[in-house]
């Protein structure tokens, strides 16, 4: 997902229509909403997709799209959006380009207002038919690069990329020697190049280029040749493969004891605490790893009023996760739209009324899950990889007693690593 970026180009995309329907909708709430005056001001009305993990080894992020619906039940009850009541459409991308495509269609058809706390790895897809109906997409994962570079994208964390800087940060406090296990793609040869830049702004020497197949069912020769590079005292190995994350650290531990201890280390979205617990929790062996994160651990207080809402409104959904990263960043991108609304201030909102304000920089807090956050140009990174990165706050995390928890207290900024690592690659 890092690596050599592609600018969505600001020029409007030809767009071709479709009548397929994708995806489950779900339209909630009606009538006149508790506070609101006498239905005066119109429904906002707007889709959040990702993929459901239908059929065998397909990515399950379901719980995005229901933590959305459980965000609609939530603020329909207390009064709707600003007055307004929010209804929300869900569509299954398959994580497949087709359809992510897709979905776009069905948002345009429907005529929502935005796409907000979605998940989706085929940014080519569905970014262009948004940018042609100018339907901001607010608040997605960071699954694709178009989300850093569209003039339509309003992204709420720094991807992958301000993650891999952030990890670079965290190993060069305390890794004498530092091996990066990545894929052996053009988007790898990005995540390396950020890792070394950052490690050697650290102070530390150029780390060991792992490369490995996305898909293997064993790293054995990987995992051999970062412990090699490492070596044990004062050496660290992070792997940063997605979901076959788990796989190379089930090589790594099997074949560790031949070379001595050595410090793990990953990110989220490759390391996460499902992950932590289905793999043993403080048994796991994830214990005592470092992994950088985009917002506060999911212990920590400021994510009560998400759990509170989970536990009020979603009736004991088994698909919504309350640690999981899909679900948390999806419960700030509906804070955004929940503030931005009420910046508006309009008895109808529409798509454009949505871009016009957040375009001129008005601030969003999120309750301390995320600085405070604006998207205004001069608060945009503006480097040429990832133009439209407004959060270059990260966290620092570590597995203990098989919890994530905080290793240092606040976020951390890495904008000069990713202004650095832009302008050398």
């Amino acid at each position: 997902m890092t690596g050599r970026r592609r600018p969505t180009s600001p020029r409007p995309y030809k767009f071709f229509t479709s009548t397929a329907a994708v995806g489950a909708l779900l339209v909630t709430g009606c009538g006149v909403l508790p506070g609101a005056t006498g239905g005066s001001r119109e429904p906002v009305t707007v889709m959040t997709w990702a993929p459901s993990g239908d059929g065998p080894g397909a990515l399950d992020m379901a719980g995005v799209t229901a933590m959305a619906r459980t965000y609609a039940d939530w603020a329909n009850e207390n009064g709707g959006l600003d007055g307004h009541e929010l209804r929300v459409l869900t569509c299954d991308e398959k994580d497949t380009s087709i359809g992510a495509a897709n979905c776009a269609r069905k948002a345009i058809e429907e005529k929502v207002v935005a796409v907000v706390g979605s998940y989706s790895r085929h940014g080519t897809a569905f970014m262009a038919p948004l940018e042609t109906a100018q339907i901001p997409y607010i608040g997605g994962y960071g699954a694709s690069d178009e989300e850093f570079s569209s003039y339509n994208s309003y992204p709420v964390n720094g991807g992958q990329s301000a993650l891999l800087a952030g990890n670079a940060r965290q190993l060069g406090r305390d890794c004498e020697r530092v091996a990066v296990v990545r894929p052996d793609t053009l988007g790898g040869d990005g995540q390396a190049w950020l890792l070394r830049t950052g490690l050697t702004e650290s102070g530390r020497s150029v780390p060991a280029d792992v490369r490995a197949l996305e898909s293997a069912t064993s790293y054995d020769g990987a995992a051999e040749s970062a412990l090699r590079a490492a070596g044990a005292s004062g050496g660290c190995v992070t792997a940063v493969l997605g979901k076959s994350t788990e796989t190379f650290f089930d090589s790594f531990r099997r074949l560790e004891p031949s070379y001595g201890k050595v410090r793990i280390s990953s990110v989220l979205g490759s390391v996460d605490q499902p992950l932590i617990d289905s793999t043993g929790g403080r048994n796991s062996p994830f214990e005592g790893a470092y992994v950088t994160g985009w917002y506060p651990d999911s212990g920590d207080d400021r994510w009560d009023g998400m759990r509170k809402v989970i536990r009020e409104h979603a009736f004991g959904d088994n698909r919504i996760d309350p640690d999981d990263t899909g679900v948390q960043t999806t419960w700030i991108a509906y804070t955004v739209l929940n503030e931005i609304v009420k910046a508006a201030d309009s008895s109808k909102i529409t798509s454009w009324k949505l871009s016009s304000t957040l375009d001129r920089g008005t601030p969003v807090g999120t309750g301390g899950l995320t600085p405070a956050l604006r998207w205004n140009l001069e608060d945009m990174l503006g480097s040429s990889a990832y133009p439209r990165i407004v959060n270059t706050k990260v966290t620092f995390q570590v597995v203990r007693d098989g919890r994530l928890v905080a290793d240092k207290q606040g976020f951390v900024d890495v904008a000069k690593t990713l202004s650095d690592a832009s302008a050398r690659n």
